[in-house]
C-alpha cells in the first residue's frame, strides 16, 4: 500500500477545500476515525487520512461529489485504499461502492454523525465536546428539526453495518473527538 502521510492528506484536502467550516468538518471525521481504527487494531494513520479526504471535492465540485474526488486522487496516484473509502462514504446518495471493510463501514457510519456531534456543541453553553454526553447527543440525533440536514438513515444504517449499537458509535465518536478537541475546534470554553 501507498501511504499517506498527514502532511501529505492535509496538503491535498486544503488544495481543493479552503472553507474553515469544511476544513474543521475533515478534522473532526479523521479524529474519529483515528480513535476507530486504534479500537480495531488497525494503521490509525491510515484511517485518518481516509476520513480527512473524504469530501476532498465538496466545497469546489459539490454536484459531482465523490466522482470529482475520484478523478483527482486516481491522478495524484493515490493508493485505491483511500480511493475506496471515499468513494464508500457516499454509498447511496452519491456512489454505488458499498463499504466493505471495517475502515469503509466506519467512515461511512460516522461521517454524518460527527455533523450531529458538532451541531450539539456549538448549542452547549460550553460549545465544547470535552463535556458531551452520550445521552445529549441521541436526544438531539432523535429531534429531526435539529441539524435537519444530518442523514439519520446513513448513521442507523452505518450501525447496522458495523454491527454496533447507537449508543456505542455515539460514544466511540465523541470519544475520537475529544481526544483532538483543540484541533478540530471543540475544545470550547473548558
Amino acid at each position: 500500500m501507498n501511504k499517506l502521510s498527514r502532511e501529505q492528506a492535509w496538503d491535498l484536502l486544503t488544495e481543493y477545500t479552503e472553507t474553515p467550516a469544511l476544513q474543521k468538518h475533515a478534522l473532526q471525521v479523521a479524529a474519529a476515525m483515528e480513535h476507530f481504527a486504534r479500537l480495531a487494531g488497525e494503521d490509525p494513520d491510515v484511517w485518518w487520512a481516509a476520513g480527512l479526504l473524504h469530501d476532498l471535492d465538496y466545497e469546489k465540485y459539490p454536484e459531482e461529489h465523490c466522482r470529482k474526488a475520484e478523478q483527482i486522487m486516481r491522478g495524484r496516484g493515490v493508493d485505491e485504499v483511500y480511493i475506496r473509502a471515499m468513494l464508500c462514504h457516499g454509498y447511496g446518495p452519491c456512489t454505488d461502492t458499498r463499504p466493505e471493510s471495517r475502515m469503509e463501514k466506519t467512515l461511512y457510519a460516522v461521517d454524518e454523525l460527527t455533523g450531529l456531534i458538532n451541531a450539539a456543541c456549538l448549542v452547549r453553553p460550553s460549545h465544547s465536546v470535552l463535556d458531551l454526553e452520550v445521552k445529549s447527543a441521541k436526544k438531539k440525533f432523535k429531534d429531526k428539526a435539529f441539524a435537519a440536514g444530518v442523514n439519520r438513515d446513513v448513521i442507523r444504517n452505518g450501525c447496522e453495518m458495523l454491527g454496533v449499537s447507537l449508543d456505542d458509535l455515539i460514544r466511540e465518536t465523541i470519544a475520537g473527538m475529544q481526544e483532538r478537541a483543540e484541533e478540530i475546534g471543540l475544545k470550547g470554553s473548558l
